[in-house]
């Protein structure tokens, strides 16, 4: 599966940039939210959601890279996500808050930071229905791919049959990253500047030439 990150969408015409995308074969839009507090910057808000909501029929996630998601869970599910993403670290109680999302309808997921061990979010994992695990720092596009993270995510591949969440990434994921993870079992990836926006041709032709390397 394939999400495109539309924090790196052209916002000048963001309704059209929807359009392609959901044309061109995307899976899911990938919305990442920033309050300046959890992470150092601030991106895309519920009027940007609403946005894509009303541009495609196709499932939306939210990315909460903000401080205290519990209290704001509501704004995005009436905003129109299909999937909403927290943090660990972002509050005190986290399955709580995972099990707020499921009763509301959505898929629940856990975002991992790279230097968030497994041990810290085992427990957790039978409340989560995705697992998104950062292989940069949150907070900003186009950084570079952290290797180490590797051996984490090969660890998380084998926990899936027992918890049952999918597991995608998310952070410079490149098309040779795409090619070599998706083979290890990973489910999908978010796609920012690395491999789809920015690049020559049309965003169906950037998707079809990744989908033909992926192993998903």
């Amino acid at each position: 599966m394939f999400f495109p990150s539309m924090m790196c969408a052209d916002f000048d015409h963001l309704a059209e940039e929807v359009r392609l995308l959901d044309e061109a074969g995307a899976d899911v839009f990938h919305c990442d939210v920033m309050d300046g507090c959890f992470v150092p910057n601030m991106a895309m808000g519920i009027e940007d959601i609403k946005c894509i909501r009303r541009n495609t029929k196709k499932p939306i996630d939210a990315h909460l890279m903000i401080e205290n998601p519990s209290d704001k869970i509501k704004w995005f599910i009436d905003a129109g996500c299909d999937i909403i993403y927290i943090h660990p670290e972002s509050e005190r109680y986290v399955v709580r808050t995972l099990a707020q999302i499921r009763e509301a309808g959505c898929k629940a997921g856990l975002a991992i930071n790279p230097d968030t061990g497994i041990e810290k979010i085992e427990e957790m994992l039978h409340m989560c229905d995705y697992l998104l695990a950062m292989t940069v720092n949150p907070g900003f596009a186009g950084q570079k791919f952290l290797e180490f993270v590797t051996a984490k995510i090969i660890k998380l591949v084998t926990l899936k049959p027992k918890f049952g969440f999918k597991l995608f990434i998310d952070g410079a994921c490149s098309p040779q990253k795409i090619q070599e993870l998706s083979k290890q079992g990973v489910d999908g990836f978010v796609l920012g500047t690395s491999a789809l926006f920015g690049k020559k041709g049309s965003y169906a032709h950037v998707l079809e030439s990744l989908y033909k390397g992926a192993a998903l």
